[in-house]
């Protein structure tokens, strides 16, 4: 492969807003890759991958190029160096190369892979959280988590079926397969930008990772019933509970950041989905309104986030141990809180992107034995692995609420 100066100096831009100025990849490779119309599919291809890799082994990769944070331009050209080495692929003869160490670049690589912090490139202290709440687990979880990830697709069936858009799609030459186990999935053969197909803007998929996807199977929503999406976001799930109930009945979609219910809104436009009601939770009164009131109640909670870090790597660096403690306690309440709207005999599915017990199964058992889960019992729970699924790791449990007795 022949490196390109314009996209190289386009990711060692991408890298200095990254690390130098905490700035999110993926907003960061959206501003870099409209900076130059001529670039086609693989240059762009070429700036993101590139971008990612080097965000996902920066531990490993400043290790074997002996630099330390703040990265200096001619520290992230060193890094570059370290990651076209480790590919395979010749460093050109330009002046920003001049003294990077493409000696020693393997040893190093071999020597280091030996320990896993720096193998599996983590801070000490998630590697050492890791393997306390996971134990042996840990290695292969860790390792699942560094692959890039697949391009899923959730066919929205309010408008067209699997095979409809597998067929559409190849008229594009774009080549999915179905996923066993996956009703609504198709998965990308090669990684390509599908948000400009008119498939997309005419609504007929989302793009939504296969373990995501069962949320709302696990959920089981049917036509006619009332829905309350409690944590809904950008409504990734809302939309596909939506499709499930076939546009009948009620969903609300609630969160405490308006901004993200308009996007829903906008997305619901697109997708044709026309049963969902946005309520943004600005007070106590927004839950009060409706206690005991919904047929099913989804916590799809905040969490760190650890079960997605194949296609978030930054992650990694900007996860803090103190985070956890407080996104433990908000999980905590959300259960409390929450829970509360699910009338009697009405289910209840709290669901994290972690991999991490303390966030999962753990937060489940604990609100079981206290009081606020006392008319709760669980049904059952899905504990979804990288290492085993090839997907993100995801944690779902499905809760029950009491029939009230004749007494009551």
């Amino acid at each position: 492969m022949k490196l390109h100066r314009n996209l190289v100096f386009a990711t060692i831009d991408s890298l200095d807003l990254i690390f130098n100025e905490n700035k999110q990849a993926d907003k960061v490779l959206k501003n870099t890759l409209k900076r130059d119309k001529r670039w086609g599919s693989r240059d762009r291809g070429f700036i993101a991958e590139t971008t990612y890799d080097i965000v996902r082994w920066k531990r490993l990769y400043a290790e074997i190029a002996e630099v330390r944070e703040p990265f200096s331009r001619p520290n992230l050209f060193r890094l570059f160096t370290v990651w076209a080495t480790l590919n395979g692929i010749k460093i050109p003869d330009w002046k920003q190369f001049e003294d990077t160490p493409t000696r020693r670049i393997k040893g190093k690589f071999d020597e280091l892979s030996k320990i896993r912090k720096y193998r599996e490139s983590l801070p000490d202290w998630l590697d050492e959280l890791g393997e306390q709440e996971l134990g042996k687990k840990w290695d292969k979880e860790i390792a699942a988590l560094n692959q890039q990830a697949d391009v899923v697709l959730r066919v929205n069936t309010l408008k067209t079926t699997v095979e409809n858009l597998q067929n559409e799609l190849a008229d594009l030459e774009i080549e999915t397969e179905t996923l066993p186990g996956y009703p609504y999935a198709l998965k990308l053969k090669e990684r390509t930008n599908v948000f400009t197909t008119d498939a997309f803007k005419n609504g007929l998929f989302e793009v939504q990772d296969a373990s995501s996807q069962k949320v709302a199977e696990i959920l089981d929503a049917k036509p006619g019933m009332r829905i309350v999406d409690a944590c809904a976001g950008a409504g990734g799930k809302s939309l596909h509970i939506a499709s499930m109930m076939e546009n009948k009945g009620q969903l609300i979609a609630m969160d405490i950041y308006d901004s993200k219910l308009i996007e829903l809104k906008r997305r619901a436009r697109r997708n044709d989905v026309f049963n969902i009601e946005t309520r943004v939770i600005d007070s106590t009164k927004v839950i009060k309104k409706l206690i005991e009131k919904a047929d099913k109640v989804l916590i799809d909670a905040p969490c760190s986030g650890l079960g997605v870090l194949k296609r978030n790597p930054d992650a990694k660096w900007k996860l803090q141990p103190e985070f956890l403690d407080s996104i433990r306690a908000t999980q905590k309440e959300l259960l409390n809180s929450y829970s509360r709207m699910v009338k009697p005999g009405g289910e209840l599915v709290y669901a994290t992107c972690s991999i991490l017990p303390s966030e999962n199964e753990m937060q489940v058992k604990a609100f079981l034995a206290r009081e606020e889960g006392k008319d709760f019992s669980l049904l059952k729970e899905e504990k979804i692995l990288p290492s085993k699924s090839g997907f993100d790791g995801f944690y779902i449990s499905l809760l029950q609420k009491k029939e009230k007795s004749k007494k009551e």
